[in-house]
């Protein structure tokens, strides 16, 4: 019966071809909604793990969230070194960890920070160490393969977070690579880290602890050693300032700050008092992942269902589509279904052939339709880093695609079932006194 089928179907096989596509644009529109939403919400909480809360500059909380906690975004501005310790000093904080943004190396961001941010993501080094001196540098699974970048390597980093080639690059401050983590499947895997005073001494600004040990040193010499503060005073100036006296240079320095700090409670308590306490400081917001990205989510949702509404239309067409296509060759092939009950075919064959038929195209359909969605997923995130950053990734599969394809088979079946019992109905001596 299967041959047969395939026969009648190559016989038509322009129906046979647009009742297969318009299949498979619906399997594929939901394929890709399904592969979107679903790697998205995945990578979403997967990069957030063990952050209850960000402090950053005063602006938009999901910027906040999307630039400190996913790097996709711009940050909201600076704060002051001071809130690091502000929030560690608070009741509830089991972890405050500070990051300084800035600049990038080929398009990849260079992130200031302390050990505790690559554990709180479960990074592991591949080889290599981590980073113990200023401008040394670990990089992420991704910005290896992305890069070439090898142990003792040493690379220039350009200003933004964006990569330009033609950008402004921080010539006098190369970093050196000493250790690769191992693939994490987190945005730690794109990211190069970093000291937090190494970003700073890129930018021309000196960390706190210098600049005090600098005043230590100024009143040491004052008392009888005025050459060998002079020479201090000139070695302690950024790049950029060699020819500044130290009150010149005390007028220009910029204060230390951070981008943003993540916390991680260890008291419920926390959770409650604590975003509403930053929030009434004056330079300064708190926002949560779990609920910004819920709202973006949420907000995202409203196009995808839409988006879904219109895919599961278009499989309903098509199965309407299989539906005509089947009852019409079926009225041009009366005689034949007639023939072969006469010759002794049973019901539940006839049944089978014509059921045949829409299950192969309902199959051939489905299989396009997988595999169209797998391929303009896999086809954007090559093309879009944005996409590729948010971990999307075409060669994954979901188990809802079985439920779709499941769907699109029974569209099928049924769509072929009803013309099938139709046949059934017909009378056999008037229809093969019709055929002649």
């Amino acid at each position: 019966m299967i041959g047969l089928s395939l026969a009648y179907l190559r016989d038509r096989a322009l129906n046979t071809a647009l009742n297969i596509i318009l299949l498979a644009l619906g399997v594929a529109s939901l394929v890709i909604l399904l592969l979107f939403s679903a790697q998205l919400e995945d990578r979403f909480d997967r990069d957030a793990q063990g952050i209850d809360m960000v402090v950053g500059a005063k602006g938009s909380p999901l910027q906040l969230i999307l630039s400190s906690v996913y790097h996709v975004d711009i940050p909201t501005g600076n704060v002051p070194l001071g809130t690091v310790d502000l929030l560690r000093r608070q009741l509830g904080v089991a972890e405050a960890i500070p990051l300084a943004l800035g600049d990038n190396f080929r398009g990849y961001r260079i992130v200031g920070t302390e050990p505790a941010y690559p554990a709180l993501l479960g990074a592991t080094l591949a080889d290599g160490r981590m980073y113990q001196q200023k401008m040394e540098a670990v990089i992420g699974a991704e910005v290896a393969a992305g890069t070439g970048a090898g142990l003792g390597q040493r690379f220039i980093g350009g200003h933004g977070l964006s990569s330009s080639e033609n950008g402004p690059k921080h010539n006098e401050a190369p970093f050196m690579v000493v250790g690769r983590l191992k693939p994490t499947g987190t945005v730690i895997d794109r990211l190069i880290l970093t000291r937090i005073d190494s970003v700073w001494a890129v930018h021309g600004i000196e960390a706190p602890h210098e600049h005090e040990d600098g005043e230590h040193d100024h009143d040491h010499d004052a008392k009888g050693e005025e050459h060998e503060h002079e020479d201090h005073d000139h070695a302690a100036l950024p790049a950029g300032h060699e020819g500044e006296t130290a009150e010149e240079h005390a007028a220009h320095l910029r204060p230390a700050e951070v981008t943003a700090v993540l916390v991680r409670f260890n008291s419920p308590i926390a959770a409650v008092r604590l975003p509403g306490f930053i929030n009434r400081q004056t330079d300064l917001q708190s926002a949560v992942p779990a609920v910004e990205i819920s709202r973006l989510l949420a907000l995202v949702g409203v196009g995808l269902d839409a988006v879904r509404a219109f895919a599961v239309l278009l499989m309903i067409t098509a199965g309407l589509s299989i539906f005509v296509a089947l009852l019409t060759a079926l009225k041009e092939r009366e005689g034949d279904m007639a023939m072969l009950r006469v010759i002794g075919a049973s019901r539940a064959a006839i049944i089978g052939q014509v059921a045949s038929e829409g299950l192969i195209l309902a199959a051939a359909g489905t299989a396009l339709g997988l595999a169209l969605g797998h391929g303009v997923i896999a086809l954007a995130a090559a093309n879009f880093r944005q996409l590729q950053q948010l971990g999307l990734d075409g060669f994954s599969v979901h188990p809802g695609e079985a439920l779709i394809a499941g769907a699109a088979l029974a569209i099928g079946l049924i769509a072929a079932l009803i013309p099938a019992f139709r046949v059934l109905k017909s009378d056999i001596a008037e229809t093969l006194a019709n055929a002649r």
